[in-house]
């Protein structure tokens, strides 16, 4: 029998996708008629080979199948255990599309000539041009992707089906012309002695625009709606969860567009990620992609803290649960009572804020009803005399229970009790420090003493707000200067106090370490954060000259010796507009993400989906052990846990410190809820039992999640999951809940789009 030959075989006939409906079930007006999804994508920058390339080799009994529902209209199957396909390419990931039904099994895959993957590609509903196999975090070079039919895993007493449909290069860039080891990053091995380490392995799925960790084992990442890879009920995922230890993805499902949501936790570990995107019609069109409008979008993540995530998921429901006002681009900042801040942004999509589509207010969540708003929105003043650049403003709640806000060159403090705006000096030097102008600001350690909160804001840019984006460069300089000020009496007197990074940055993220350093990472030399906006752009992206350098800054050394990158590496990969970076719970730093494009791109500044993580010195020393802490830390009382020091450590002659952190919900350099709070910590005469005096109040720590560290000598243990305060959400105003709804419609940019269609 001849090794490739047509046949019309029954079991790969062209599915007939007609038996699945549009993703949620609707199509908004303006995008095309419902018809089905195939995910098969090639990115810009990227390359498609078809299965009848003459570069893939077949080995075994491989068949033709053709149909116009197949890529090029051409298909390759086999039947036959062993039977194998080869295909060598140059570039750091590899693609591999083929159909799905009841007839298809498992196939093995390798790479190099290592088994990294079974594949089964079972399905009960037929599905063809499916992405089956996706890995982009290869080193750059050449390396062959080999796949292996099993003939396992389909219908009983049938060999099972493996075909090929084309594979996709991702050829990524050899910006450093060397890669990163690619060891696992979770074990004191790679971290070699008073040196920092960085390693690259992992995934994330889908970019990661947003992250939070939500338990010891995984991290929620959000992005907007495109073209990832990774698929939920056959098609691409905007929103994951990935696996901390093992690397692992898991898609969520999500309703509506998430692009350019904020979020926090509230007071009962529940997540909130809040606004969005409309649904964008015009390229990712709601024909394909079926999501909702997400401007008033409060999506749900309920605690799930078992490694197993499997029932984990995202809740939407917009006719009982929304925001009263749409939002693109706002902050969310957890409050003294439970409950979640939403803090300005734009009533739509867009690029620089303006004030026609500003919106300059504050609500909450759970609505409340405060100030007469029975539910709706605050007016703030802030919000508007910060325009242009002021959307995804700085904030902070502090020890006092009000909140820090910096917005554009501006900053004040708002008590949202009594709805009241304490100004504050501006920033110096013209400097604007929010998007797209992004700097990042973080609240630096609170000590015991006093809980003294002092404000940390680093990067930004002097470009003026005003200027359209054809005068706007990609090679424009981004500022160096970082500024501090303390939020007393004196220390507002006093104003900012102004140092120097030691290389310019915009779009930075900064991570509170357990010591009390801060790991600033991540952004670019010039330009201006997002994409498609500016002249010179390169690929899509507004900003050019990645700083891949990351540098450490010392809050309570001396002045002019605060920042150092001594024995840390540069980083091979970009990492500028939508980047992430966070604290995980073994006290490393994983830094994920960078996107500035209109969807998934190769070119240069492309899409990014690699993981990295930073290990800090201390991650190969011996580390304290700490156990036996309560699930729940009281307010104003004492708690007990044991420790276990390291070898040669005495308790009594060691400094040792308890950090109780908030790792903060991440996404566009703005960590609003980043915390860490020293706890007085004494201990009892045994020696391995520490006595911790909890928080004193909620205004110190908001009610919510948190991770206890214990640290001695500047070296940290590994971080153990808390519920600072009972555990209970946040105080519910049916009568505010109920006025909302009542007053607000369900997705009202979309419902005005049709009105203006039907009045057309």
């Amino acid at each position: 029998m001849k090794a490739l030959t047509f046949c019309l075989f029954s079991l790969l006939s062209p599915h007939v996708q007609a038996r699945e409906s549009a993703w949620n079930g609707k199509t908004p007006s303006g995008s095309d008629k419902p018809k089905a999804w195939w995910p098969f994508y090639v990115p810009p920058g990227a390359k498609s080979y078809d299965s009848a390339s003459p570069l893939i080799q077949y080995r075994g009994l491989w068949r033709h199948s053709y149909s116009s529902s197949y890529i090029e209209g051409t298909s390759r199957w086999t039947d036959e255990p062993g039977a194998r396909a080869s295909f060598p390419f140059v570039g750091t990931g590899i693609e591999w599309f083929g159909s799905q039904d009841s007839k298809h099994g498992i196939a093995t895959v390798f790479i190099d000539g290592e088994r990294v993957d079974d594949i089964n590609a079972w399905s009960s509903i037929p599905r063809n041009q499916q992405r089956l196999f996706w890995k982009y975090d290869l080193p750059y070079g050449k390396h062959v992707l080999a796949i292996e039919n099993t003939g396992n895993g389909g219908e009983s007493g049938v060999s099972s089906v493996t075909d090929i449909d084309a594979m996709v290069v991702t050829k990524g860039q050899d910006y450093a012309h060397s890669s990163l080891p690619q060891s696992s990053p979770t074990g004191e091995a790679d971290y070699a002695q008073n040196n920092w380490s960085l390693v690259q392995k992992g995934s994330t799925g889908v970019s990661a625009m947003q992250l939070a960790v939500i338990s010891p084992s995984h991290a929620l990442i959000i992005d907007k709606v495109e073209h990832n890879p990774i698929t939920v009920d056959g098609h691409p995922a905007w929103a994951a969860l990935y696996n901390l230890h093992t690397q692992a993805v898991m898609p969520l499902k999500m309703q509506s567009n998430s692009f350019c949501a904020g979020g926090a936790f509230l007071s009962n570990g529940t997540l909130v990620n809040v606004g969005g995107n409309p649904v964008v019609e015009d390229f990712t069109s709601a024909a394909d992609f079926g999501d909702l409008d997400g401007l008033q979008a409060v999506r749900l993540f309920h605690p799930c803290i078992s490694s197993d995530v499997s029932g984990c998921y995202i809740n939407e429901n917009h006719s009982r649960i929304r925001m009263a006002s749409p939002r693109w681009y706002n902050t969310v900042v957890r409050l003294c009572d439970g409950s979640a801040m939403i803090i300005g942004g734009s009533k739509k999509g867009g690029w620089i804020n303006n004030a026609t589509v500003n919106n300059p207010t504050v609500e909450y969540w759970p609505p409340k009803s405060i100030h007469g708003s029975k539910g709706l929105p605050i007016y703030l003043p802030f919000l508007v005399d910060t325009l242009n650049a002021n959307l995804f403003p700085i904030a902070f709640s502090l020890p006092d229970g009000k909140v820090f806000m910096a917005a554009n060159r501006d900053a004040m403090i708002y008590d949202w009790r009594t709805n009241t705006e304490q100004r504050l000096p501006q920033i110096p030097n013209g400097i604007r420090v929010t998007y797209p102008m992004a700097g990042v600001g973080l609240l630096l350690p609170l000590s015991p003493d006093s809980y003294t909160p002092e404000i940390l804001i680093c990067g930004g840019s002097a470009i003026d707000d005003t200027k359209p984006g054809y005068e706007i460069s990609s090679q424009d300089p981004a500022s160096s200067q970082c500024s501090r000020i303390v939020l007393t009496k004196a220390g507002i007197a006093a104003g900012w106090q102004v140092e120097q990074l030691p290389e310019p940055r915009h779009m930075p993220d900064a991570v509170l370490l357990p010591t009390g350093q801060v790991f600033i990472v991540n952004g670019a030399k010039t330009g201006i954060s997002g994409y498609g906006n500016v002249k010179g752009q390169v690929g899509e992206s507004n900003a050019d000259n990645p700083t891949l350098t990351p540098v450490l800054y010392t809050p309570d050394a001396p002045p002019g010796q605060r920042f150092s990158s001594a024995h840390m590496n540069s980083s091979p990969i970009p990492r500028m507009y939508h980047s992430v970076a966070t604290l995980t719970p073994t006290a490393d730093v994983l830094v994920a993400g960078s996107n500035p494009n209109l969807d998934r791109s190769e070119i240069k500044y492309g899409t990014e989906y690699r993981v990295e993580r930073f290990g800090p010195p201390y991650m190969s020393a011996e580390r304290p052990v700490v156990s036996d802490i309560p699930k729940n830390i009281p307010y104003a009382q004492q708690f007990k846990m044991n420790v276990k020091m390291p070898s040669g450590a005495n308790g009594g002659n060691q400094t040792v410190r308890v950090a109780l952190m908030d790792l903060g919900f991440i996404t566009h350099a703005v960590h609003a809820n980043s915390r860490l709070v020293y706890l007085v910590a004494t201990f009892s005469d045994d020696g391995e039992t520490l006595v911790v005096d909890g928080p004193p109040n909620r205004n110190v720590y908001p009610p919510g999640p948190g991770w206890i560290f214990f640290v001695v000598e500047g070296i940290p243990s590994v971080g153990k999951m808390v519920m600072v305060g009972d555990g209970q959400g946040p105080p519910v105003d049916e009568v505010a809940w109920e006025n909302m709804l009542k007053q607000t419609i369900v997705d009202q940019y979309e419902a005005s789009k049709k009105k203006g269609n039907e009045m057309d």
